[in-house]
């Protein structure tokens, strides 16, 4: 079918594009999800927030594969592990990626409430809203769709995730949705990717320091994220103002 142009696919109802999209490509290559995201769905008005992770590799390859100065945008909360830091730096040269964008909280917000670096301790909630949440709005700016790596198999309200949902007046695009431990495993060994250094430490799902040890439960990914809180999201896929709809 033919899908115009880029302004005639902004006026496409959301619910009808949403329908359209999931319909064609639930089932297609991750590598196919993001050349139609790139080149036809969204042009230049897509980006990818990575948090270079224990599987930001997988995401990171695919997309270096299709267009190495695709921004990406990494939120520099402050509370990242130093060996975060390091394999960030290893996966930019490796992969030749040029257009990795930096976006940290703003400072004197940062100054007023949590002067100390210690919010994290009393509100998990607040601070993930200060250091995450709230810098994304601003960096994503210009774009009318991002690219996420989150997969079914984490488990919790990931479990029903489409390829394609829109929320907070954007698209959000899932490529490896469908991928399952044995796939992301499978790509980073063929591809001769570099691990995460502190997966080999029994972490599976690496976020900020304060709020991330090994993994509890081995069955479950995300079970060292904010452990023992009831706290699971930091908030970036959760907007309460709006709740993404999926078609």
């Amino acid at each position: 079918m033919p899908y115009g142009d880029y302004q005639t696919r902004l006026k496409e109802p959301v619910a009808d594009r949403l329908a359209r999209l999931n319909g064609e490509l639930r089932d297609a290559s991750a590598t196919t999800i993001l050349r139609a995201s790139f080149v036809r769905e969204w042009e230049n008005k897509i980006t990818y927030v990575s948090s270079f992770g224990a599987e930001s590799a997988v995401m990171l390859a695919l997309i270096a594969d299709v267009d190495p100065d695709f921004p990406i945008v990494f939120l520099e909360t402050g509370m990242h592990f130093p060996q975060t830091h390091d394999y960030k730096q290893e996966l930019t040269e490796r992969l030749g990626l040029i257009n990795v964008r930096d976006i940290p909280p703003n400072e004197t917000e940062r100054k007023v409430l949590d002067p100390k670096n210690m919010l994290w301790k009393s509100d998990p909630d607040a601070c993930c809203a200060l250091r995450k949440v709230r810098p994304l709005e601003p960096a994503l700016r210009g774009f009318d769709a991002w690219i996420t790596g989150r997969k079914r198999f984490h488990g919790g309200a990931r479990l029903s995730l489409p390829v394609f949902e829109h929320g907070a007046g954007r698209f959000k695009v899932n490529p490896l949705a469908s991928w399952t431990q044995d796939d992301v495993d499978s790509f980073i060994a063929r591809r001769n990717l570099p691990k995460h250094p502190l997966v080999a430490q029994g972490y599976p799902s690496i976020g900020c320091w304060p709020c991330t040890r090994p993994a509890a439960d081995p069955n479950d990914v995300r079970s060292g994220r904010w452990a023992g809180l009831a706290k699971t999201e930091c908030g970036l896929h959760v907007d309460k103002s709006e709740r993404p709809r999926v078609f």
